[in-house]
């Protein structure tokens, strides 16, 4: 998954943590594996896998 901060912040919020949390589990029931979830900003990028969110 990837998506955008217009803010420029690429920090995750805690929305963004619990919702990538929920369709790694809905994924996952499925077969299918979330590898990462990107979030790009301004000053650059967050993966929420290198961060041990997900």
């Amino acid at each position: 998954m990837i998506h955008n901060h217009p803010s420029g912040d690429p920090s995750p919020s805690r929305a963004d943590i619990d919702l990538t949390r929920q369709i790694a589990e809905a994924a996952k029931r499925l077969g299918i594996a979330l590898h990462d979830h990107i979030i790009i900003g301004a000053g650059g990028y967050t993966s929420l896998r290198a961060q041990g969110l997900i």
